[in-house]
């Protein structure tokens, strides 16, 4: 497809120049699915708001610097910003702490994942929200986000080590949710 033809880069030339009517098809196109980004990490309403807010001022204000990779990349860079956005609120704005000490949880080590047919995505999100801080922020970053350990030690000042145990610790709750929930709906409650 010749790049006149390419929808993503005649929106980025409108957008370079500023016109406010691509702005709008911008945060319309997008302000969904970033709004569910932001809501994996922040439990604000408020928190979720600024955090967008702030995201689409960057990208206003840096999109002279948006380089075209190919189909998506318009996407991948909003993308950047708004979790470049929501760990910098979060570090600003949040005792980010990370638990070192074992939960009591009624699961073994060697349990298998559970089926999840039987939860929403709207379920499944709620639990993750639920985790503590610092379980919900390394598992978000490396289920959703694709993150390394490495990558996410270097996002958060944390070790390799703290992340990979975060990360643990976070799946091995939301089992024991899940399961929790599993339970309750098998005996009617």
């Amino acid at each position: 497809m010749p790049q006149e033809d390419n929808p993503e880069i005649r929106l980025v030339k409108r957008l370079v120049i500023k016109e406010q009517t691509a702005w709008k098809e911008l945060y319309n196109s997008y302000s969904r699915e970033l709004t569910s980004v932001c809501r994996r990490y922040l439990k604000g309403q408020d928190d979720i708001h600024d955090v967008l807010q702030n995201g689409f001022i960057k990208m206003f204000h840096s999109i002279d610097s948006f380089k075209y990779m190919g189909p998506g990349s318009l996407k991948a860079w909003i993308m950047r910003i708004i979790i470049n956005e929501v760990l910098q609120y979060i570090r600003k704005f949040s005792k980010m702490e990370f638990s070192v000490a074992d939960e009591e949880l009624t699961i073994l080590d060697n349990d298998e994942e559970p089926e999840l047919t039987d939860f929403s995505m709207e379920d499944l999100l709620t639990m993750i929200r639920s985790l503590p801080d610092g379980y919900r922020i390394v598992f978000n970053l490396y289920v959703f986000e694709s993150k390394s350990h490495r990558e996410i030690a270097e996002l958060l000042s944390i070790s390799e080590g703290s992340s990979a145990s975060q990360l643990h610790k976070a799946k091995r709750k939301l089992v024991h949710q899940i399961n929790t929930c599993k339970q309750l709906k098998n005996k009617g409650l």
